[in-house]
């Protein structure tokens, strides 16, 4: 029998002033999917990450559907995307019509090798199908390498759309995740680094692609009294009210920054020089949110025997939440006819690899428990 409080993956984090923006929301009558809080926190998102436009959408899925749409990706298309990450960042591209084309991983970062890439679209130019776009996935708060992506995407002129779901306040060579490509996309799920409990957001330097991301996503309505509609549009926009927690939660975000980098400091510092646990880097000029603490665990090397699985079930007995790294989506059954890339990296990753409770909310007691659980299970106590 569980006696123990749960102590979860990532739960979400308030930091004390969503509610008086959310109470302003129902004390102007603003219920509906305009008004100052979405402005106010679009103009937060743009401030902090530099990105130039922001527009505030109902889920990062909607953006980065959003985003194809705006770069024309149709029936037929072929579309790039990181093979290692969730599905969410696939699922629109057939959406489109289009056919995503799956690369993997590199060992040091996890992210879109570019090698690979460059690999893959010229493998797909000799069989005459130029890919419509790039979708560029930084997982876990760890920036891709940035410089040999965009220059693999310049040459070939291909647009990039950076899938930065994970890794609001990550940046690389002191420049946001999410504002290298042509268009950038967060989540504010209520897993995220800060959350609206559902929403998401697009980002551009272009100001004429975000103008049309609020137009197309608020059901491409134009200004006539009569509703007139000369462009497929979607229900995609924030509602006010939840734009008020975001309001709220980009004050604290650098705290939260803070505190998921302190908790991935505590578990290297316990587990790190353990043989078979490997803790992922920062590459030079790479700064991770550490959105999710994650290891690997090499059960041939490790000198207590256990694996993944093991870890992660034993915790869970002790109600403590755990997760494998991701599926590869070459290796989900919806996905597995796609065009794929890669030498094995995301798949040996998905093996050996787990997410470990990251919450900027967790106290040091909790911190406590879940060291001495997986301390005991690598037969350190």
């Amino acid at each position: 029998m569980k006696t123990n409080d749960r102590i979860y993956l990532s739960s979400p984090h308030m930091g004390g002033t969503e509610q008086h923006y959310v109470q302003e929301a129902f004390d102007t009558n603003w219920i509906s999917p305009v008004g100052p809080n979405i402005d106010g926190f679009e103009e937060a998102i743009a401030d902090y990450t530099g990105c130039g436009y922001a527009a505030a959408l109902s889920s990062g899925t909607a953006a980065i559907h959003l985003a194809l749409v705006l770069l024309g990706v149709g029936s037929g298309d072929e579309v790039i995307c990181s093979t290692f990450t969730f599905s969410a960042s696939v699922n629109p591209i057939v959406y489109q019509g289009a056919t995503p084309v799956l690369v993997d991983s590199e060992s040091h970062t996890w992210n879109m090798c570019p090698e690979t890439l460059e690999a893959a679209i010229k493998d797909r130019l000799q069989q005459g199908r130029k890919p419509k776009a790039i979708v560029l996935v930084h997982l876990y708060g760890m920036p891709s390498k940035m410089d040999e992506i965009m220059k693999v995407a310049e040459q070939y002129d291909i647009p990039v759309i950076e899938d930065a779901a994970e890794s609001l306040g990550s940046t690389y060579k002191g420049k946001a995740l999410g504002t290298f490509g042509n268009m950038g996309i967060y989540s504010f799920n209520g897993n995220k680094i800060i959350t609206t409990s559902g929403g998401g957001a697009l980002v551009s330097k272009e100001k004429t692609l975000i103008d049309k991301a609020r137009f197309l996503a608020t059901q491409a309505r134009e200004p006539a009294p009569h509703y007139q509609h000369s462009d497929i549009g979607y229900n995609y926009r924030m509602s006010n009210i939840v734009a008020g927690i975001g309001r709220g939660q980009m004050e604290v975000l650098s705290g939260h920054v803070d505190k998921r980098r302190a908790i991935y400091g505590a578990y290297r510092s316990a587990f790190g020089n353990l043989p078979g646990i490997h803790f992922l880097d920062e590459p030079e000029g790479c700064f991770s949110n550490r959105w999710l603490s994650t290891l690997l665990i090499d059960p041939s090397t490790s000198t207590s025997g256990v694996d993944r699985e093991h870890v992660r079930e034993s915790l869970e007995k002790e109600n403590i939440e755990a997760r494998p790294l991701w599926k590869p989506m070459h290796l989900q059954p919806v996905f597995e006819n796609c065009p794929y890339y890669g030498d094995g990296t995301s798949e040996r990753l998905f093996e050996q690899g787990i997410c470990l409770p990251s919450g900027s909310n967790m106290s040091d007691k909790q911190m406590d428990r879940v060291l001495r659980e997986i301390s005991a299970l690598l037969n350190l106590e």
